[in-house]
């Protein structure tokens, strides 16, 4: 009996029909398997439009020579990404236990129904995440929500954040093709989203052989990264391709993300979904033994700080204790290796400092608390009525999420390099809901002011009316991924062959 004939309409097939060639001899799996010489000649991918589970996966015809020399160098890394783990695993920055899920071994079985899968870097991508995922699963009541990491202290973050019950984590496969094959087996996603401008070419490409839909979640394009990413034009050209909707922060990425191949029409601009997110959480116990500790001084936070900030911070926080004898500061770096060096730029100045990953406690006359540990942040900014957001203040830099620390009511202090976040942080300007300062003196002199809780009021009420003015970036997200989301689970089956 015949099958039916394939349909090559857009979009539900996701095809990208600049980057195929359609073969007059080619039939869907809806007819039975192609003759091995038809399958040898594939290059290109399309979905029956009657049989949403046929798949016919192979490369895009015009891949750039770089896409193909890391696609093929993605076929033999496993030893490679092996030693690294293992080293990772060695100075405690991978979870043994876990390390099997970095090839696509996974204890977790799929869950029938409808799984829509969110790949994100770091900590702080996930918990931004966390609303978007609660808001899915919301619409979705018999949906379920697999969540990817690569950061292994996401997996601490999560913990203590409490994800919604069907929301799955695992950690992202490394990429390679047999590990991101056995990833796609096991989990068979219906709708994957790609936060922020993360690429892993070999899982990404593989994920759109299946014809899965493809969302770019979150993402901006500071104007430094596209000057870095258009030494690789071709291979952003191959990866931007691939997606069916990409969802922005801002306008003024959308002219950098089209002049590197992205199509114009499938881009929305919904917002920053890190301006939605939920406070981030901190034990209160901790947080009250910490109250303790420090009693009613003055206190002021440096979060997510590079290692170049650390000498302004420590001129800073010497002008502060001048006017205020009995201030404390809390330094929190981005990197907590950056621990030592920062401790001795510190010390200098400094003859009491105190470190959290030595448990050392705050008295009375520690002057300075290095808080050098992973996914306390909570903490720190329900601690300190004012933060500086680093990464922003030395040149070269292009600054940190703003809104965890208005979450929490503590005022914002910026440097001027905050080009990652450059829409945010002028809509807060504007609302004079945060301060820009350009040198140690004037971080000393507003950490000072700000010890006022009637000079911080003004300040906290700009702040929240911006991320008041934000709440809509959920709605928007989400109604440009509903139309993606399937009734019923179509996942695809396990490919095999290709490069």
């Amino acid at each position: 009996m015949r099958g039916p004939t394939p349909s090559l309409r857009w979009p539900r097939q996701r095809v990208h029909p600049t980057r195929m060639r359609a073969k007059p001899s080619l039939r869907c799996n809806c007819a039975g398997p192609a003759p091995l010489s038809s399958r040898m000649e594939q290059d290109f991918r399309f979905a029956c439009s009657r049989c949403p589970r046929c798949r016919i996966a192979a490369l895009p015809e015009a891949m750039s020579p770089i896409t193909h020399l890391y696609l093929g160098f993605s076929m033999i890394s496993g030893p490679l990404w092996r030693l690294v783990l293992r080293r990772r695993v060695k100075v405690g920055k991978e979870s043994s236990v876990r390390l099997p899920e970095r090839f696509g071994f996974y204890r977790r079985q799929r869950p029938e129904g409808v799984l829509i899968w969110f790949n994100a870097l770091s900590v702080g991508e996930c918990l931004a995440l966390l609303p978007l995922i609660e808001r899915v699963l919301e619409e979705l009541p018999d949906a379920h929500v697999l969540l990817t990491s690569w950061n292994a202290a996401s997996e601490v973050a999560l913990t203590a954040a409490r994800p919604p019950d069907r929301c799955i984590h695992v950690f992202q496969p490394v990429d390679t093709v047999q590990a991101v094959r056995r990833f796609l087996d096991q989990w068979r996603p219906d709708v994957a989203g790609f936060y922020g401008l993360d690429f892993w070419p070999r899982l990404m490409i593989e994920t759109g052989r299946r014809g899965i839909p493809m969302m770019l979640v979150d993402s901006r394009m500071p104007d430094g990264s596209f000057r870095r990413r258009k030494r690789f034009a071709g291979p952003m050209r191959d990866i931007l391709g691939l997606f069916d909707r990409l969802l922005l922060q801002d306008k003024a990425s959308v002219p950098r993300f089209v002049a590197l191949g992205a199509d114009a029409t499938k881009i929305s601009v919904v917002g920053a979904l890190k301006s939605a997110a939920r406070p981030l959480p901190a034990p209160e116990k901790e947080l009250a033994e910490l109250r303790q500790q420090i009693g009613g001084r003055p206190v002021w936070l440096c979060a997510a700080t590079h290692r170049s900030e650390h000498p302004a911070i420590a001129e800073a926080h010497a002008k502060v204790i001048e006017e205020i004898p009995e201030a404390l500061l809390i330094l929190a770096p981005r990197h907590v290796r950056d621990a030592d060096e920062a401790e001795a730029h510190l010390r200098k100045r400094f003859a009491h400092v105190a470190r959290r990953s030595r448990e050392e406690r705050i008295d009375r006359i520690t002057q300075v608390y290095i808080a050098d540990s992973i996914g306390e942040m909570g903490l720190w900014y329900r601690l300190a009525p004012v933060s500086f957001v680093g990464h922003s203040l030395a040149p070269g830099l292009e600054g940190k999420n703003p809104f965890e620390a208005i979450a929490l009511g503590s005022c914002v202090l910026h440097g001027p390099e905050t080009s990652f976040f450059a829409e945010s942080y002028h809509g807060l300007g504007q609302a004079g809901g945060a301060i820009k300062v350009d040198s140690a003196g004037e971080l000393a002199s507003n950490a000072v002011l700000l010890q006022s809780s009637a000079l911080r009021k003004p300040v906290l009420e700009g702040a929240t009316k911006v991320v008041t003015d934000r709440r809509g970036v959920l709605d928007a997200t989400w109604d440009a991924m509903r139309q993606a989301v399937p009734q019923t689970s179509v996942a695809s089956p396990t490919f095999v062959g290709g490069l």
